[in-house]
């Protein structure tokens, strides 16, 4: 994988309001792929979340596979029961 390509997440990143399935930017590849900088953006391109991941929790995209969206602002019940937490 290299700069620039899209990735699919592999696993939700509860935090971020990431679910698997969601498509990223690769920013960074660190340390010869070890690692990378991950960039997740809504379809008006407004960055939602950068984070670090590691080869294991993304993947490369398919030729064969859509797109499909979601909404980012419906309430996590997990990280809104959070104290302290922020509700968008």
């Amino acid at each position: 994988m290299s700069e620039f390509e899209l990735v699919v997440l592999q696993e939700d990143i509860v935090e971020s309001r990431l679910k698997a399935g969601d498509v990223g930017t690769i920013l960074t590849v660190y340390n010869e792929g070890k690692a990378f900088e991950v960039e997740f953006v809504t379809l008006t391109g407004e960055a939602i979340a950068v984070e670090t991941l590691l080869p294991h929790q993304i993947r490369e995209v398919r030729a064969s596979e859509v797109m499909t969206v979601r909404d980012t602002t419906v309430p996590n019940p997990a990280l809104d029961s959070q104290p302290g937490s922020l509700n968008f």
